[in-house]
């Protein structure tokens, strides 16, 4: 079972909402609309999948890591580097 299993819904709802944000972000450019409204639309649709992303590292946080944890040995050490890793690559995005 995943970290995110009791929240998937939630996240589905989310990304199909993104989805749709992202073929408007098409339509905009096939329409030839006013630069700064798209790059209005490229910010809100970055800021939902960043949203999505810290709920899931919450989560992976919360579930994986905390078992892992609890556990010990090499698979909390490993657990703990994917997490710091996941994070690095977030806020260099």
């Amino acid at each position: 079972m995943r970290g995110y299993s009791e929240h998937k819904d939630d996240h589905l709802r989310r990304l199909r909402r993104i989805e749709g944000q992202i073929r408007g972000l098409h339509r905009m450019i096939e329409n030839d609309e006013y630069c700064i409204d798209v790059l209005t639309q490229i910010t809100a649709a970055t800021r939902a999948l960043q949203a999505v992303s810290i709920s899931l590292i919450d989560e992976h946080l919360r579930h994986c890591v905390s078992e892992a944890m609890a556990e010990g040995g090499a698979l909390a050490e490993e657990k703990i580097t994917e997490a710091s890793n996941a994070i690095a690559r977030l806020v260099r995005s």
